[in-house]
């Protein structure tokens, strides 16, 4: 599958629990460990995971799992590594605390509407 046909799910799985504030960067040039941020927001935890199950489910479909899932206790922020593309759901407050974009601000970003 096409790492664009991959986040398109990957997006489309976040906006249907209502996920918002979602960003796509693309790290390639700058970093090996994948290809792709995709950052979103959540309200509570439970909209958080609700999220993860979505992105998991809607890739598992097409045989694609993740390498490693991090933050699933806490689900304060949770990582999702699909080695090319590693989702990031934030709770808000903590989103705005860790500042992922400031980090890759010079790399083109995305954002969702």
């Amino acid at each position: 599958m096409e790492i664009k046909e991959k986040l398109e799910i990957i997006q489309n799985a976040i906006e249907a629990k209502k996920g918002f504030d979602i960003d796509t960067i693309f790290i390639g040039e700058k970093s090996s460990i994948a290809d792709y941020f995709v950052i979103c927001s959540a309200n509570n935890k439970s909209q958080a995971e609700s999220i993860m199950d979505e992105v998991d489910e809607k890739l598992a479909v097409q045989g694609i799992l993740p390498r490693r899932v991090e933050g699933k206790v806490t689900s304060n922020w949770i990582i999702m590594d699909y080695e090319d593309i590693i989702v990031h759901i934030f709770l808000s407050d903590d989103r705005e605390y860790y500042n992922l974009e400031r980090l890759w601000k010079n790399l083109e970003i995305e954002s969702e509407e």
